[in-house]
């Protein structure tokens, strides 16, 4: 029973902390070059995509720590200081991709979003503006509007670009500040449970 506990903690880990790991550390530099490139319709995909896996593989790693008391009770090392510094670290990487990482994303998710739609809104003022008809005074007074008015939309949607840049730029790094401590966390987690110091099945 022991070997069939601690084979599917070990199963849980890899199928559910790994995704989450590789798809936390993929968002941030997709998420830049979605922000970057709001027309492009892959990039946005790809961001929804990476916090959709992080989301679902966060949910199913509840079982790691399931399957991980199950087997420290059924190798009785429940009070080894390895295992309790374990669960400490456990708790830390849980809070910080719960508290950080996963809300992080979930804002760049939507920024990525009104990126995308400020960008077709943009597309289709241009698309009027070029099939007005300049030959009538109407027609041609519309099309100014329709110039002035894409052209106004323009310079704010740079402008904008320019005084947000710099805070979704933050907003990545940070955010890859956070995932880093997360691995850092669940890497040391996995140290701790092959070397086991101080327990008597240690290597």
């Amino acid at each position: 029973m022991t070997k069939f506990l601690l084979a599917v903690h070990v199963l849980a880990a890899i199928v559910a902390i790994g995704p989450v790991t590789v798809a936390a550390s993929m968002f941030p530099p997709a998420a830049r070059r979605a922000l970057a490139a709001p027309d492009d319709a892959r990039a946005g995909e790809t961001v929804r995509l990476l916090h959709r896996i992080c989301q679902v593989y966060a949910a199913v790693g509840l079982a790691v720590p399931v399957f991980g008391f199950a087997t420290a009770g059924a190798m009785g090392v429940m009070g080894d200081p390895w295992l309790i510094t374990s669960i400490v670290l456990t708790v830390l990487a849980a809070g910080v991709l719960l508290v950080l990482v996963l809300p992080g994303q979930e804002v760049l998710v939507e920024g990525a979003g009104a990126g995308a739609g400020a960008g077709k809104s943009a597309g289709a003022g241009a698309e009027a503006s070029r099939n007005a008809d300049p030959e009538t005074g109407t027609a041609t007074g519309s099309s100014t509007g329709a110039d002035t008015s894409t052209s106004a939309g323009a310079t704010t949607s740079a402008d904008a670009t320019t005084g947000t840049g710099t805070g979704t730029r933050e907003a990545t790094v940070r955010l890859a500040m956070f995932t880093g401590i997360f691995n850092l966390l669940w890497a040391t987690v996995t140290i701790l449970m092959i070397v086991r110091p101080g327990s008597t099945t240690g290597a």
